[in-house]
């Protein structure tokens, strides 16, 4: 399979634990100090060396295009100030990539926008980072490091970590074998269990690296809980076939979809840039 370039961002969702901020405003556009969550995902990618950004967007997303897009009145305005240099993040990732936009016209699950973004991604290996979870690592991005793992086992790949028990109602859980350190075969995954029910503790995070045969199996896949189509389906049924690695990685990650995440990684991000 050739290399990846591509990385997916399903965007659009109503990220109503946000409202009302994000009645107007994307939740991927919300800011971690200066800066939107989906620019941190579009620096984590292009840091794994990913330079085709597809971007799954719906109604009330425009700030999007607009973000990642020159502004040609504000840089005149700021043209020879010292606000100048505020630019110079974005202005690099608009260089480095490029961008392509689809809508997502009905809301129906994670499986649903990556099977949206199919006339992005085309035939071949791609990457899909969810913008609110926000992860960060001194050395290797989340995402860098599963680029390597996919270098050398060739398979859809997602990244884990353990959470209490008690909340695996909140997650895609999977069960597997270790073939290496932090690193195991998927025998099983299901989405949001209750604790009772739960394969492990194992939770997928916003991090996946997918074959593109995992278009043909979304097509197939029938709706599951919430009447959405869930990727962990399509997933499981990708390993039944063929194999599916979970990767607990290394670096710290936060549930930005959530105000207390938000909130932690705000300070975490500012405790650092001192």
């Amino acid at each position: 399979m050739s290399k990846i370039k591509k990385c997916l961002f399903p965007a659009a969702g109503y990220g109503t634990r946000f409202l009302p901020a994000t009645k107007a405003i994307p939740k991927e556009m919300l800011p971690v100090l200066t800066k939107p969550l989906l620019q941190y995902g579009v620096e984590e990618a292009i840091e794994a060396g990913l330079n085709t950004m597809a971007i799954v967007t719906g109604r009330g997303k425009r700030a999007i295009e607009d973000h990642f897009d020159i502004s040609y009145e504000l840089e005149h305005q700021i043209k020879g100030s010292s606000k100048e240099e505020y630019l110079t993040q974005i202005r690099k990732v608009i260089q480095a990539c490029t961008f392509s936009y689809t809508r997502q016209i009905e809301m129906k699950g994670l499986g649903h926008a990556i099977l949206t973004g199919e006339t992005l991604i085309a035939d071949e290996p791609f990457a899909v980072i969810l913008a609110d979870d926000l992860c960060d690592n001194e050395n290797n991005g989340v995402l860098s490091q599963m680029v390597k793992l996919y270098e050398k086992y060739k398979c859809s790949i997602v990244a884990v970590e353990e959470v209490p028990m008690q909340e695996t109602n909140k997650y895609g859980v999977i069960a597997g074998e270790f073939i290496d350190d932090n690193l195991l075969k998927v025998n099983d995954m299901v989405e949001k269990p209750d604790p009772k029910d739960a394969p492990s503790n194992l939770a997928i995070i916003g991090r996946y690296i997918l074959t593109p045969d995992i278009f043909d199996i979304l097509r197939e896949t029938k709706p599951g809980k919430g009447g959405e189509i869930q990727i962990t389906d399509a997933l499981l049924e990708q390993a039944k076939n063929r194999k599916v690695l979970a990767y607990k990685f290394e670096g710290k990650r936060f549930d930005c979809g959530s105000v207390d995440g938000f909130v932690e990684a705000t300070n975490y991000f500012y405790a650092k840039s001192k």
